[in-house]
């Protein structure tokens, strides 16, 4: 049983618009390069220098890799991998209504 791959939105115009994908892997970067093979540009916008994207998360199963021991994260059969772009931003300054007398 491979490891399921649940591929978020702006990565699917590379996965043939697949939300889910079937890899076989010892680890997470061998999951990425198994990836990168059948599907061409996915690594360049997961890793750097052997280092995944600080605005990219990567999961394991429920586990966030960089809590553990990252990409070389081991894998089982049938364990599931996600990988998320990190959403950044926040509330802007509130409109102040102008003061009234």
């Amino acid at each position: 049983m491979p490891i399921t791959v649940n591929v978020p939105t702006i990565l699917r115009p590379l996965t043939n618009n697949q939300k889910r994908i079937e890899i076989s892997g010892v680890n997470v970067l061998e999951v990425i390069d198994q990836i990168e093979h059948q599907y061409p540009g996915v690594k360049e916008r997961l890793i750097t220098d052997g280092m995944a994207h600080s605005f990219i998360n990567i999961y394991v199963n429920d586990d966030d890799i960089r809590f553990g021991k990252g990409l070389s994260t081991e894998l089982r059969d049938g364990d599931s991998l996600t990988i998320l772009p990190a959403v950044a931003g926040g509330q802007a300054e509130p409109v102040r209504a102008p003061h009234i007398r």
